[in-house]
Parts: C-alpha cells; sequence; structure tokens
C-alpha cells in the first residue's frame, strides 16, 4: 500500500477551482473490499462527497462532490489481494474539519448467489450515500489519501422474502496513519482462496481479506501495534489453520511476511 502526504507548491493567486491556494487541501479515496462468501457483489458507484463540520464554500450542509470521481459499476469481490481502485485522485478540497465521506450509488446494485443474480436495495445511497466516519482536519497545502475498507460480508442481509439489502459496514482510514501486511500463501492449488485474518493483539480488532488468483494477499488500514494472523481454507481440504503471532505493523508502511505454506 501506497502512502501519500505531499506538499505543494502555493501562489497567491486562485487556482482553477476558485479555492484560494492557502485555503486548499488535496485528497484521494480508494476502495477495497473485505471477503463475503458471495459470487459477486457490484456496486454502482455515481459520486463521492465531502461531509464538513460546518459551513463550506456557501453551503449550509458543509458538503462538497469531489471532482472527476471515476465512477462506474464495481465488483467489490474483485477488491482483494492487494487489488483497489482509484475513486477519486488529489481532488482539490476546502480546508477545514470533515467528519465523512459519503459513496452515493446509482440503480444498478446486485448480488450474485450461487450463480443467481439479486437487485441489491439501496435507499439510503440514492439519496445521502453511504456514510464514512472519518473526523480529519484538512490543512493547507497537504494531501491526505483514504482508502474505504467495504466489508462485505456484514453489509449485505438477505431478508425473509428472498430479497437482499445493503446496509453498509465501510471502515475509513488515513494511509498515512494506518500500516498494512502482505505476503503469498503456498502449498495450495493456484487460485485456493484462503481467507486471512489478522487481529490486533491489543485491542482485538479483526480485519480480514482473500488471496487474489495468484494467492498474494494484502491487508490494508491497519492500525500500528502487533498483530496475529490466521490462515483458513474450505474445510473440505482438510488442511489446518496456520496462525503466525507477534507480526509487528508501522504506520505508513507495509510489513511483507513472505512466503505462508500450507504443508
Amino acid at each position: 500500500m501506497l502512502s501519500v502526504f505531499a506538499f505543494y507548491a502555493c501562489s497567491d493567486d486562485d487556482d482553477s477551482n476558485g479555492i484560494p491556494d492557502d485555503k486548499e487541501a488535496r485528497i484521494s479515496v480508494k476502495l477495497v473490499d473485505a471477503p463475503g462468501d458471495y459470487d459477486a457483489v457490484y456496486v454502482d458507484v455515481e459520486d463521492v462527497l465531502i461531509k464538513y463540520n460546518d459551513e463550506v464554500e456557501g453551503n449550509v450542509d458543509g458538503e462538497i462532490s469531489l471532482d472527476d470521481v471515476d465512477d462506474g459499476v464495481y465488483n467489490l469481490l474483485e477488491l482483494t489481494g492487494g487489488v483497489s481502485v482509484m475513486l477519486a485522485d488529489d481532488d482539490d478540497v476546502p480546508v477545514g474539519r470533515i467528519n465523512q465521506i459519503r459513496l452515493v450509488l446509482g440503480d444498478d446494485n446486485s448480488v450474485v448467489v450461487d450463480g443467481q443474480s439479486y437487485p441489491l436495495q439501496t435507499p439510503s445511497a440514492q439519496q445521502s450515500g453511504l456514510k464514512v466516519q472519518i473526523n480529519q482536519d484538512l490543512e493547507a497545502g497537504e494531501t491526505y489519501a483514504f482508502t474505504l475498507d467495504f466489508d462485505v460480508e456484514k453489509s449485505i442481509v438477505e431478508q425473509g422474502n428472498g430479497d437482499y439489502l445493503l446496509k453498509p459496514v465501510i471502515r475509513g482510514s488515513l494511509d498515512i496513519e494506518t500500516g498494512a501486511i502482505s505476503g503469498t500463501v503456498i502449498g495450495l492449488v493456484t487460485g485456493t482462496q484462503t481467507l486471512i485474518t489478522a487481529t490486533h493483539q491489543e485491542t482485538q480488532e479483526e480485519i480480514s481479506t482473500y488471496t487474489d488468483a495468484e494467492s498474494k494477499f494484502v491487508l490494508n488500514g491497519l492500525p500500528e501495534g502487533t498483530y496475529t494472523l490466521s490462515f483458513e481454507v474450505a474445510s473440505e481440504l482438510g488442511l489446518d489453520p496456520i496462525v503466525l503471532t507477534d507480526i509487528e505493523v508501522e504506520a505508513g508502511s507495509t510489513t511483507t511476511i513472505g512466503e505462508v505454506e500450507f504443508l
């Protein structure tokens, strides 16, 4: 995971978006996924909104839309193994304290279960957006890179009538304040899916991901500290989980653990 924390040159003139340079920061937003037991989960991202604590740019609601959002329909289950999608990259925004990043979704959302596609109901997302708590001061001349980790397993609810509802659980983190763990699982048939769970040894917070098609993985947005890693495959393979302890994570860097082998 790359962490961005850059200063850029300022001038006394207003830039093209009308925000004076001494009252402007930059923001990037990327999306990754925690695993879920589905064939696919498609979300239709239309916009990314930034919610400020106070009025901004004359908007009494304190809300702005980022420019040049890479909108589209994304399969969240493809965003594992270190794969991410950059929704907004180095957008100029006013300084101030933000409390939320919001993903506004369109109508083309669906979940695929056992080969069957079902509409994914997202009643609040088309209006106010999926709310991700941030609480971060944006200061002039700095760039802030945020990672939004979409926990699919906890976010999709099957209703009694067979429909599916999106009740999002999304964890937001500032890259410079968190770290990552990466590695490769070996000893299995290439492409065998492995569930990797990192547990913070002090807080017991858990963050999970799957290996990708090349059996590689990256756990993003990890608060600094010491972790226990568990590696699990499907029970029918008859392999015991692998557990690694005392894996250190530092903010702003990636801890590479190399190869983890199932025997």
